[in-house]
C-alpha cells in the first residue's frame, strides 16, 4: 500500500495505492467514492488488488481532510488530475502499472465522476458503475416538476441528508445550484456518444437509482455499444448484504477486458 498525494489545481489530494504482487505493469482501477464517502469501497480495492489490478483510492478537494473546497466541477477536474499523475512515466514506474490500461470504477456519485471523467478521455479503457448518481437526470426532474425555488429546496434537502460534515467549503444550497446550472451538459444521457463501444457495468440496487442507469444502459446499446453488461443486486445503496456477490460480479467483468 503506497500512500501519497496528488496534485489537482494547486491542492495535494489525499490518495492511497493498493499495489498489487508481482512485477507487472499492472492494469488499474481508479476507485471514485460517493457523497460524502462513507462507504470508501476498500473491500472491493483488496480483492481487485488479489486480481492483478493496481487500485487508487483518493479524497476528492475539500472532503475527508484534503484541503480546497468541494464542489461536483472541482471532483470532476479531480478524476482528470489523479489519471493524468498516475500516467506519468516515474509514477506507473512505482508502482508496476501499465499506463495504458486504467479502468475508473465508481459508487454513487462515484460513478456520476466516472461516467463525466471517461466521457473526456477516450483512452480510459472501460467504466464500471455501482448505483451511479446520475446528478444531471435528477436536477432536470426536480426542476421540471417543480418551481425553482422550491426544487433548489428539494435538492439541496437531499444533498444533506447525505452528510455533509466531511466537506468543506460548501453548502448543500450552493451544490443544488450548481447541478441546477449543469442539468443539462451533466446527464448520462449526453455522454452516451462519448462512451458508446467502450466495456461498461452497470450494476444496480433497490435505492431508487435503477431507472436512470437502465435508460443509461439502453441509450448505449442504443448507440450500438454491444459491451454494456448490466446487474441488479436487490440490497441497499451500500450494497450491505451483497459485498461478496459485488465484488464477484466487478472481479468477472475486469476479467474479460483485454490486457
Amino acid at each position: 500500500m503506497v500512500p501519497m498525494q496528488i496534485p489537482s489545481h494547486g491542492v495535494l489530494m489525499n490518495a492511497l495505492v493498493y499495489v498489487a504482487a508481482g512485477a507487472g505493469p499492472h492494469p488499474a482501477v481508479i476507485l471514485l467514492h460517493g457523497l460524502p464517502g462513507n462507504e470508501r469501497n476498500l473491500d472491493l480495492a483488496q480483492d481487485m488488488r488479489r486480481a492483478g489490478w493496481d487500485v487508487l483510492y483518493f479524497d476528492y478537494r475539500g472532503s475527508w481532510g484534503t484541503p480546497g473546497d468541494f464542489s461536483f466541477s472541482h471532483g470532476i477536474e479531480d478524476a482528470a488530475a489523479a489519471l493524468a499523475y498516475l500516467r506519468q512515466p516515474a509514477i506507473a514506474k512505482r508502482l508496476r502499472l501499465d499506463r495504458m490500461h486504467f479502468v475508473l470504477v465508481g459508487h454513487s456519485m462515484g460513478g456520476f465522476m466516472a461516467v463525466q471523467a471517461a466521457a473526456t478521455d477516450p483512452d480510459v479503457e472501460g467504466v464500471a458503475l455501482i448505483s451511479a448518481a446520475d446528478l444531471g437526470a435528477l436536477a432536470q426532474q426536480t426542476l421540471s416538476a417543480d418551481p425553482r425555488p422550491t426544487a433548489l429546496q428539494s435538492i439541496s434537502a437531499g444533498l444533506a441528508v447525505e452528510g455533509m460534515a466531511p466537506l468543506n467549503g460548501c453548502t448543500s444550497g450552493g451544490l443544488a445550484r450548481e447541478l441546477a446550472d449543469h442539468r443539462f451538459s451533466w446527464t448520462f444521457q449526453s455522454k452516451v456518444e462519448a462512451l458508446k463501444g467502450r466495456p461498461m457495468l452497470i450494476v444496480t440496487s433497490d435505492d431508487g437509482l435503477t431507472d436512470t442507469n437502465e435508460k443509461f444502459a439502453t441509450a448505449l446499446r442504443q448507440a450500438g455499444d454491444g459491451g454494456v453488461t448490466t446487474l441488479h443486486l436487490a440490497t441497499d445503496h451500500a450494497y450491505s448484504d451483497q459485498r461478496t456477490e459485488l465484488s464477484s460480479a466487478l472481479l468477472q467483468w475486469l476479467a474479460t477486458l483485454a490486457r
